[in-house]
């Protein structure tokens, strides 16, 4: 074995053996853009999705002046409770849900096992998540130097983001590379403005991320390939399962 390759076979080791509480808590960092394994086991079944109809507010399917769909509050209310997730990144999954390209099958639970995995839905480290879907302070992954991470060099555009002008950071709740999120910015919130550090947004962008190849998230096989392909790493598809079935299984 090349001494590459016996690197390559000790790091695959050790982000297996992270694959417990220290996933949970910050996995997106470790592992976003790393192949792990290229073999998918497929889940037999999707996390449960939602009955949209429970979702929409009943007085007003849509804000009158953005478009936004409107989230009934009461079911917010209810789920953020059962689920245990603040309630303003329910509101934001659920938008994001109804958003979401007709046929791709994304339920909110899928998305929120996203920010439990990314960032405990904005609240990791002690934080809290305000109505505007902003944590009390920002999010940053650490410096992508090549340092058992990718290397990429940061651009004038993406040190906005980041204040770093020398190496990007993953942004914001869900995480975005700057350069993923040039991609898929969105305006989840109908405020005009695109912002990675706002779950609204950050929700929505990873909802069209996921529905983006056409895969059916309802079905077991799609929903793990449209995970794979958001991070390509099986640790995390798993991580992201457990977490969105938990909540699927506290809010049936």
């Amino acid at each position: 074995m090349t001494r590459a390759l016996r690197s390559a076979a000790i790091f695959v080791a050790l982000l297996t053996a992270l694959a417990g509480t220290a996933l949970m808590a910050q996995r997106h960092y470790l592992v976003r853009d790393v192949v792990i394994s290229s073999e998918r086991p497929q889940f037999s079944a999707a996390p449960a999705a939602d009955d949209r109809s429970q979702i929409v507010s009943r007085s007003s399917a849509r804000h009158p002046a953005s478009g936004i769909p409107l989230v009934d509050p009461a079911w917010a209310a209810r789920t953020a409770r059962q689920a245990g997730i603040p309630e303003p990144a329910v509101v934001a999954y659920a938008r994001a849900t109804l958003r979401a390209p007709s046929g791709c099958g994304v339920g909110w639970t899928t998305l929120a096992g996203l920010g439990w995995v990314e960032s405990q839905h904005g609240t990791i480290g002690g934080r809290t998540i305000g109505a505007d879907g902003h944590s009390s302070t920002p999010i940053l992954g650490p410096a992508l130097d090549g340092n058992g991470l990718a290397a990429i060099r940061a651009t004038r555009e993406s040190t906005a983001w980041h204040g770093d002008p020398e190496w990007d950071h993953a942004v914001g709740p869900l995480q975005f590379i700057p350069s993923t999120w040039e991609t898929w910015s969105s305006d989840g919130d109908g405020d005009g403005t695109a912002d990675p550090n706002d779950l609204d947004d950050a929700a929505y962008a990873a909802a069209r991320y996921l529905c983006a190849d056409g895969y059916d998230l309802s079905t077991g096989a799609g929903w793990t390939a449209a995970v794979f392909a958001y991070n390509h790493a099986q640790v995390y598809v798993d991580a992201v399962y457990a977490a969105a079935s938990s909540y699927a299984d506290r809010t049936s």
